[in-house]
């Protein structure tokens, strides 16, 4: 195939919106020794020149061609590695703006916002096992315990200054191993000119941000945690971008990547421009940059920010700011359309792809298929379960029985998804108070709480995430220009135990099959006592596909409870094996217990144990051999709900 064929297929799939490796025509490539052919999609522009370091930044020593689709061209001689430059773009008003190239791997460091020449063909991968092994990993019945990052602030240098992306890897990677967990995930680490929006507002949808490295650097992390057996997610934000006079913002003069309705085109609260998730060419250019992320960077999965604001019209806006769709609706028909689009593109390419959709709301069929009118994501955050347990846990103990349909809720909708249960950045910031420091009471309550949150957190079906510091209860409110308080681990001997404390508590859910296998199945999860309102306990069981299972007696009072009975499936003997209220999570509170055939909760026989207060421990049975399945009346799952709808 002769060049001028092979680039007018690629413009023509680029204007139908199904190129998804646009990235490898447009912007700068090599074409060989010093020349390179720099392309960009300005429809709009009036005239474009590519200026840089080169050309000692003038606009008008290597004006481009307009060729085809609104795409300029033009080829340059005397580039090399880290060289700089933008595109000058003269719009219809005859105004111009210098940009920086939308498909750039790599970025100047801020508050510079020019574009630079790399290279990123020239990596030598280390990770081929990792890779060919995630055809084969399951995913949903697997163990997921994601620790969530924001890479400028775990740790620092002591005088303030970024850890590079290799560095943050050599000390992320041992830690991570030590508390369990097994994926990472990355707020935005896509190129954003601003800190204080923590990488979501992005300037550079190719390029991993200049503050850690280089594109190379960023390889060599993910290719490290490869190395470890640590899956990488990586935040990404399809919504919308800055209004950042060298980013997408009008970048032809025009709106180009954003919507041309005004009342469409702007996030006003967030002050941010949307994508035209109905325009060819910004669908070819978003899926482009989530593949180039999953296939060039090796990256395991996106979580995708804000679908949400993406999924309806009206989202953040007062009667009159929006637009009713064709069927007079508030669902944004093209937003559901390029998500479809999106999950079907990803998962032909990476078909064991992680895709995980930050939807807040009751938007059915999030994570099924595109095929039965599904979005297609694998994941969604479980925000319902996680405004229903925030409230729940920051209320008195006192009046906890008032309000148990919160600890129940979850349950009625808990397998319609495949959910995520997300402790993120966003609920231990902007006056919410760290996740230990929602707990009311003295500080000693707010530790013994926040270990009886996390334990039914565990036990809970749905995948793990956890936010940085919240392994060790950092008490103040996460900081994105501070590091974390790491001296409390040194210092105290309270923060030092609880993070010993989670590390056992991750250690147990790896280790044990029913606390997981069964995630998104009636098959693994059964109540035992979901009604105990009174005394603000329930009491649940987990289980394997394999006929294992885990009890779970959760006490959200600082009450302890002596001689409690309830109902167990099984003749046999019944271990304590995890104990919150401990220091480790080491059981301590009952000597293994024969079950009583006195019948209780639909079961033939019980069991009375001491339930320490405020505590969640976790059971195990060595079952008498009987021959028989255990028999229970309907008792799987409560009456009636207790709220109207998912939040």
């Amino acid at each position: 195939m002769s060049e001028s064929t092979w680039l007018r297929q690629q413009i023509n799939s680029f204007l139908a919106g199904t190129n998804y490796s646009s990235g490898d025509f447009l912007g700068a490539h090599c074409i060989s020794g010093d020349e390179y052919v720099f392309r960009v999609w300005a429809p709009n522009a009036k005239s474009v020149s590519v200026a840089g370091d080169f050309n000692g930044w003038s606009v008008c020593a290597n004006p481009c061609s307009r060729i085809y689709g609104g795409i300029w061209e033009a080829k340059i001689k005397g580039i090399k590695q880290f060289t700089t430059y933008k595109y000058c773009v003269k719009g219809l008003d005859g105004s111009e703006r210098m940009k920086a190239d939308p498909y750039g791997v790599h970025m100047e460091t801020k508050p510079s916002t020019g574009t630079k020449i790399f290279d990123i063909s020239g990596y030598k991968w280390n990770d081929g096992e990792w890779v060919a092994s995630r055809t084969q990993r399951p995913l949903y019945n697997a163990p997921m315990n994601i620790y969530e990052v924001n890479l400028g602030s775990w740790k620092q240098y002591p005088d303030g200054n970024f850890f590079s992306y290799e560095k943050a890897a050599d000390e992320l990677i041992p830690y991570i191993k030590e508390m369990g967990y097994t994926h990472v995930e990355f707020m935005p680490l896509t190129e954003y000119p601003y800190d204080g929006s923590w990488g979501y507002q992005v300037m550079g949808y190719f390029a991993p941000t200049s503050r850690f490295g280089t594109p190379e650097g960023f390889m060599s992390m993910i290719d490290k945690f490869h190395q470890a057996g640590i899956g990488v997610i990586l935040d990404w934000v399809p919504a919308h971008f800055p209004k950042d006079g060298a980013g997408l913002y009008e970048f032809d003069g025009s709106p180009c990547y954003e919507y041309s309705d005004p009342l469409k085109m702007e996030h006003k609260g967030w002050g941010t421009r949307v994508f035209d998730f109905g325009k060819n060419e910004v669908r070819s250019f978003l899926i482009s940059s989530a593949i180039h992320w999953l296939e060039k960077f090796h990256v395991d999965g996106l979580r995708v920010d804000a679908v949400a604001s993406m999924l309806y019209l009206d989202y953040d806006r007062q009667g009159g700011e929006w637009r009713p769709n064709k069927n007079g609706g508030h669902e944004n028909l093209e937003a559901v359309e390029f998500l479809q689009m999106l999950n079907k593109a990803v998962f032909a390419k990476i078909p064991n792809a992680i895709m995980i959709a930050e939807e807040s709301t009751a938007w059915p069929n999030v994570t099924k298929p595109t095929d039965i009118g599904g979005l297609g994501f694998n994941f969604k955050w479980n925000m319902g379960w996680m405004n229903d347990m925030m409230k729940y846990m920051s209320m008195d103990p006192l009046f906890r029985k008032d309000h148990h349909g919160q600890l129940t809720f979850s349950l009625f909708y808990a397998f319609s998804e495949n959910f995520i249960l997300p402790i993120s950045h966003d609920e231990v910031v902007h006056g919410k108070g760290s996740l230990v420091n929602k707990m009311p009471g003295d500080t000693e309550l707010k530790f013994a709480q926040d270990k009886v949150f996390l334990s039914y957190m565990m036990a809970h079906p749905g995948k793990k995430m956890l936010f940085m510091g919240s392994e060790f209860a950092q008490f103040r409110e996460w900081d994105y220009e501070s590091g974390l308080e790491w001296f409390l681990v040194d210092e105290f001997e309270n923060h030092r135990n609880f993070k010993e404390f989670v590390k056992n508590l991750n250690r147990f859910y790896l280790d044990n099959p029913p606390m997981w296998q069964e995630d998104y199945s009636w098959e693994g999860f059964k109540w035992i006592s979901a009604d105990d309102y009174t005394q603000s306990i329930i009491i649940f069981r987990r289980m394997d596909n394999q006929g294992h299972e885990i009890i779970a007696v959760c006490n959200f009072v600082p009450v302890e409870r002596k001689n409690y009975r309830f109902g167990v499936p099984y003749k046999g003997t019944y271990t304590e094996v995890f104990n919150s209220s401990s220091k480790d999570g080491s059981p301590y509170a009952n000597p293994p217990i024969k079950a009583e055939k006195e019948p209780m909760h639909g079961f033939e026989q019980s069991i009375a144990i001491d339930i320490p207060a405020m505590s969640v421990m976790y059971f195990k049975v060595k079952k008498a051999p009987t021959g028989r399945k255990p028999k229970q009346t309907e008792n799987n799952k409560p009456e009636k709900a207790t709220k109207k709808s998912v939040k």
